[in-house]
Order: structure tokens, then C-alpha cells, then sequence
């Protein structure tokens, strides 16, 4: 499984799990609803973060990674602030709109700039085992369970770009 079609294919899922949040009027389906997207953007960003970046670090992609690290820490951020809320306050869906504004906006990126130096950088080989590599750990984060509470521990700063 390629890499790069592996997170490109997550990004759509997660866009339209959160369009399916943000238009449902039921407080109970949010909490449901975000309970899934917090668990399937948590190990996103951690198979990111701990996988995928490192595996492509190179002079001429570390500005972008180091950018997209940051908006990881303002995603898990907003997570965190979103799971510590019922979902009928009203600060809920205006909390959330921007979640997934940004969330968007780093998929774009991701798509636009670094994706492309991905592709060169790696070959078809070596793409096939890191989307592997992601895969299984998406798998045990999962396993492990609610995986969206580890990004409350996870507010203070940016990963670092190991």
C-alpha cells in the first residue's frame, strides 16, 4: 500500500466523517461522531508524526514538515478542546468548523507540497513499506483503544522532527 495513497485516501475519509459531524443537530450522534473522527485523526497524525515524516525528512522538505508539525499541535489542540465538551454547548459547532477548516487546509498542503516531493524522494518500494509500516501502527493505536485521549497530553508544543 503506497504511502502517499494511504494518507491521500485517510484525508477524504476524514473530511467527509466531519461533514457528517458538522451537519448533524443531534447531541448524541456528536459525541458518536466525534468519538470517531478524534480516534481516525489521532492516529493519523501519530503514523504521521511518527512514521511518515521522519521516513521523508530531507533538506528540501523539512520547512514543510516542520509547518505541518505545528498544525498538528493546533489540530490536537482543538481536539482536546472539543472532547472536553458536551456537545449541545454553543461553542461545540463553532469549535468544530474551525477543526475541520484546518484540518483541510493541512490536507491541501500536504497534497500540494509535500506529497509531490514524496514521489521523488522515495520510490514504489520503499512508499509500499512505510504505507505497511503506517497501517499496522494505525492498527494497534486502534486496538489499543479511544486513542483521541492520548492528545490531551499532547497540547503543550509541536512533535519534534526526529
Amino acid at each position: 500500500m503506497d504511502a502517499v495513497e494511504f494518507l491521500t485516501r485517510q484525508h477524504r475519509t476524514l473530511e467527509t466523517r466531519m461533514k457528517r459531524l458538522k451537519e448533524t443537530e443531534e447531541p448524541s450522534e456528536r459525541v458518536t461522531l466525534l468519538a470517531e473522527v478524534g480516534d481516525h485523526l489521532t492516529i493519523h497524525i501519530e503514523s504521521e508524526e511518527q512514521l511518515f515524516y521522519p521516513a521523508v525528512k530531507a533538506k528540501r522538505t523539512e520547512d514543510i514538515l516542520l509547518e505541518s508539525l505545528e498544525e498538528h499541535l493546533s489540530l490536537k489542540r482543538l481536539l482536546a478542546d472539543l472532547l472536553a465538551l458536551a456537545p449541545d454547548e454553543t461553542t461545540f459547532k463553532p469549535k468544530f468548523q474551525v477543526l475541520k477548516e484546518q484540518a483541510e487546509h493541512h490536507h491541501k498542503e500536504e497534497e500540494e507540497k509535500l506529497f509531490p516531493e514524496v514521489l521523488t524522494l522515495l520510490d514504489d518500494a520503499e512508499r509500499a513499506t512505510l504505507g505497511e509500516r503506517m497501517a499496522a501502527l494505525q492498527e494497534r493505536l486502534l486496538q489499543q483503544g479511544r486513542p483521541r485521549e492520548t492528545v490531551v497530553d499532547q497540547t503543550a508544543e509541536a512533535a519534534p522532527l526526529d
